[in-house]
């Protein structure tokens, strides 16, 4: 009994706690791409840099405020710098919105020139993000950094495994539900929030409805900009940051956007955890693991571990490919917001 608890924590420290902390991360993430979609009809492919952009401004706010010794330990000084992220990347969306899209958008131009104005858009972040703060891994966690830790749980069940469980874990966890909870709110509760819904289903009877199309954007862009900077920095808390690894997040976003349904965020939520726990579960070398389950003879020689962690995106790349070949809709067949 003893090898089977040993087992079930060791999966838990390496695979359902990191894999509902990146899953969080990725929902709030895809959140935002799928509202974009949803209200703006178009995949915005500078979703992954504008996250990348909040964070970068969390940053430089929270290593202000070490030098001025302004803190909340044992909690993490990120969080008294995230309200300045989000109003920094709010004036940034809406500067980019009012110089990129919004031209396009009174010409009608195709989701394909939108597209690919997101693309250009991208790379101007990209360049500015690095620019600012430099292409290197830059840490800016403080506080306690664990809520548990491995000896602790270990000397509590006495089990010869497990589980540290982070501050920026459980931060992660917490924060996403909480902005889940608010934005469905806001959604199915506020006059905005059904003005929105009312645009994404008939943007033609809203419009006769007497509803303002820009403000409708404008909200959009400023949702989308929150969730990009919280899921930013939590990711960044949680795993560090470092520019690239946003461009490269920009992937499993669209995928757990995609598999849930592009322009549900129900889906979004649904599709950010099956990402992470694939990609988790697919990369995990479950040796040890299988060695608590079976008789000693048995215990397997190699890793058993199906793919290599530098692989990880390649998981997001095949289970957004199979979803657009076998459900192009999605799990939730990309109802509207």
């Amino acid at each position: 009994m003893q090898d089977i608890g040993n087992a079930l924590v060791l999966l838990s420290n390496f695979v359902i706690v990191p894999a509902t902390a990146y899953g969080s991360q990725l929902a709030l993430g895809a959140l935002g791409v799928t509202l974009v979609y949803g209200i703006l009809r178009f995949s915005n492919f500078a979703h992954g840099d504008t996250m990348a952009f909040g964070t970068m401004v969390v940053i430089f706010v929270t290593w202000g405020f070490e030098r001025l010794g302004i803190g909340i330990a044992p909690l993490p000084t990120a969080l008294l710098a995230i309200p300045f992220g989000i109003l920094a990347t709010m004036a940034m969306v809406l500067v980019s919105d009012r110089l990129v899209y919004r031209h396009q958008r009174k010409n009608r131009a195709p989701p394909v020139v939108f597209l690919i104005s997101s693309i250009g858009l991208m790379f101007v972040l990209n360049g500015l993000v690095r620019f600012a703060i430099g292409t290197g891994d830059q840490r800016f966690t403080d506080g306690e950094r664990f809520i548990m830790r491995y000896g602790d749980f270990k000397r509590m069940t006495g089990l010869d495994e497990g589980i540290a469980f982070k501050t920026s874990q459980g931060l992660t966890i917490v924060t996403a539900i909480v902005v889940v909870a608010a934005l469905f709110w806001f959604l199915g509760r506020t006059r905005s929030g059904k003005s929105m819904r009312a645009y994404s289903d008939n943007q033609d009877l809203a419009l006769l409805s007497g509803i303002s199309p820009e403000r409708v954007v404008m909200i959009t862009w400023l949702l989308s900009a929150t969730l990009a900077t919280i899921a930013g920095t939590l990711y960044g808390l949680d795993k560090g940051f470092k520019p690239f690894t946003y461009f490269q997040l920009l992937l499993p976003i669209f995928a757990a956007a995609i598999v849930g349904g592009l322009g549900n965020p129900l889906g979004a939520i649904a599709g950010g955890f099956v990402i992470a726990f694939s990609e988790v579960t697919v990369t995990y070398a479950y040796k040890k693991f299988i060695t608590y389950l079976v008789p000693e003879s048995w215990a397997p020689e190699g890793l058993l571990q199906l793919l290599s962690t530098d692989y990880k995106f390649a998981v997001s790349f095949v289970i957004m490919v199979l979803v657009l070949l076998l459900r192009p809709t999605g799990i939730f067949a990309g109802k509207a917001v």
